[in-house]
């Protein structure tokens, strides 16, 4: 609560004490002697004020010494620290991640990795894929045809002469040929495309088809495998 004081003081009597500043609103001092000062507050402790400097500590005063305090109506922003460089830095790292035990804990995790690591593909891309594609439900099937974990159309499993489109290893195999082959030929982003709405999609519009599934799917597993 804001007051105005009636009181006289001596600013020689002012003794400085290092103490937290309050977070009381600003104010201003009128001091008897014409001067004025502007704080972020005050308390009366006995015959003396103790005024919150906005440099940080405390000035405590003899009370008869101060005209009266008002409020400050002009806002005072708050000092910002410097910022440390190399925590900014450090800040501006990408996490790092455990991609063993984040493998680890994913469902088919052990095929995932050692079917990625055979034929050359990052498996953290492969384990977003599925997440997208099936959640890993092994026998997903979508209303298109799309089977099994990493949702092999037939022609796909033809392609890579899967005869079981629902065994786990065999799907997650060739969907990795066949997202390996794409990542060769348009690199990771576009394979997606092409993964999702097929190459011809890719190719008629010369980059990602402006289809509100396609571009979600892409968006989703890029952040699912560079969060």
């Amino acid at each position: 609560m804001k007051v105005c004081l009636p009181v006289k003081l001596a600013v020689a009597t002012c003794v400085l004490v290092g103490a937290s500043v309050s977070s009381a609103s600003a104010e201003i001092v009128f001091l008897t002697s014409g001067r004025t000062l502007s704080v972020k507050g005050h308390r009366q402790e006995g015959a003396s004020l103790v005024l919150s400097l906005r440099a940080g500590g405390e000035v405590t005063c003899d009370q008869t010494l101060v005209e009266k305090i008002v409020p400050d109506e002009v806002p005072h922003p708050e000092p910002q620290p410097e910022p440390d460089p190399a925590a900014a830095q450090e800040a501006l790292k990408s996490p790092i991640i455990d991609v063993r035990s984040l493998l680890d804990s994913t469902p088919y995790g052990q095929i995932i990795s050692a079917m990625s690591e055979a034929h050359g593909v990052d498996p953290l891309l492969v384990r977003a894929l599925i997440q997208v594609e099936s959640n890993y439900k092994p026998r997903a099937k979508s209303s298109k045809g799309a089977m099994g974990l990493m949702q092999l159309m037939p022609q796909t499993a033809r392609e890579y002469n899967v005869q079981n489109p629902y065994d786990p290893k065999a799907n997650i195999e060739a969907g990795i040929k066949k997202l390996k082959s794409l990542i060769d030929k348009w690199g990771v982003d576009l394979a997606l495309a092409a993964y999702n709405a097929g190459e011809g999609a890719v190719q008629r519009f010369n980059g990602i088809p402006p289809y509100r599934e396609t571009r979600d799917y892409v968006t989703r597993i890029l952040l699912l495998w560079r969060p």
